[in-house]
């Protein structure tokens, strides 16, 4: 393999019913610093039916080329057609990076692309660089249960791909006046091997979104059952922010899965995130050590959430959470 002939940075830009995914727009936020460290361009794979009105919005947040694919049969997201058209784009276009979201449709399209062009795969990574002495993509994830940070680099196959986790990337400043070029390609599919059809899409009410929250109070073990969860609830009210949780109240059936932080949760960029009771497992930190703002509630002041933490409260959470929404009642009154 020559991986001189391998340039540019792919963005699997993802959307759902015509709209665009946030992690899409925070992986081209990322691929914009790391195109620039190479001197390459960013071109965002935009894949679906009836979405090129949108396509322009892509170049607004940081990509030079929209490489457009409208096709009925990518209307909703198969496994097989999104693969064959990611790959027949790679094998023709040759990038060195592909970026690909780590949802529950990148988690499915990204090992099978990967697969398919013959190249490794380095899955929810939270950190992603260029080594200044290659120009190496160092991709950095949580390995052996979370218990250490592996970075993984991939020196012999093109292209370096690597799927991120929503909210672990942060979107650049939209500019309306940045220039680019949207490309319609053609894709020769083979039908005969769509062996999935959609019927219906059935659709539940929609649930809480942690990862779009800008406050976020979370409770850990500490917080012992679903009465010391109320009263995270209303300080949270106070604050016009979102519960959320560590991994041990989820398991303890304390709280749903859906607000779980962390390695086996989500991973959350709030303005302040308040850790209440909650040691601070390298698992846990990973989801929620980009916050802007992290303050703890401990009683163990050697815990280690105290070691990312801009502010650390030494005490008994069940009397300093009231406490602090009973102030902060008074101050809006």
């Amino acid at each position: 393999m020559n991986k001189e002939e391998y340039k540019n940075i792919f963005v699997f830009v993802e959307q759902r019913e015509g709209k665009i995914q946030n992690v899409g727009l925070e992986l081209l936020g990322k691929a914009r610093e790391l195109a620039d460290n190479l001197g390459q361009e960013v071109h965002a794979l935009f894949l679906g039916h009836n979405i090129k009105s949108q396509a322009q919005e892509l170049i607004a947040y940081g990509a030079d080329k929209v490489l457009l694919v409208e096709d009925e049969s990518l209307a909703v997201y198969t496994t097989e057609p999104y693969t064959q058209a990611i790959a027949q784009l790679i094998n023709d276009k040759k990038p060195s990076i592909v970026l690909i979201g780590s949802t529950t449709i990148g988690r499915d399209l990204g090992p099978r692309v990967s697969a398919r062009v013959n190249t490794g795969l380095t899955a929810d990574c939270t950190k992603l660089e260029i080594n200044e002495e290659d120009k190496e993509l160092w991709s950095t994830r949580p390995a052996f249960g979370g218990n250490l940070m592996a970075t993984i680099v991939c020196p012999n196959h093109r292209p370096q791909m690597s799927t991120v986790r929503p909210g672990v990337m942060q979107k650049m400043a939209k500019d309306e006046s940045r220039k680019g070029e949207v490309i319609e390609e053609k894709i020769n599919f083979n039908k005969d091997k769509f062996k999935v059809k959609v019927l219906e899409t059935v659709k539940k009410e929609a649930k809480v979104d942690i990862t779009e929250a800008k406050v976020l109070i979370s409770g850990g073990r500490g917080v012992a059952n679903k009465e010391g969860f109320k009263k995270l609830e209303n300080l949270a009210e106070m604050l016009k922010g979102e519960v959320s949780s560590s991994r041990a109240m989820v398991d303890a059936g304390v709280i749903d899965h859906e607000r779980q932080v962390g390695q086996t949760g989500k991973t959350v960029r709030p303005n302040l995130y308040m850790a209440c009771g909650i040691s601070g497992a390298i698992q846990h930190i990973a989801g929620m050590e980009s916050s802007e703002f992290i303050v703890a509630i401990n009683k163990d002041k050697f815990a280690p959430i105290m070691q990312v933490a801009d502010l650390g409260i030494v005490g008994d959470l069940h009397k300093i959470v009231p406490m602090l929404t009973e102030r902060l009642k008074a101050e809006m009154k």
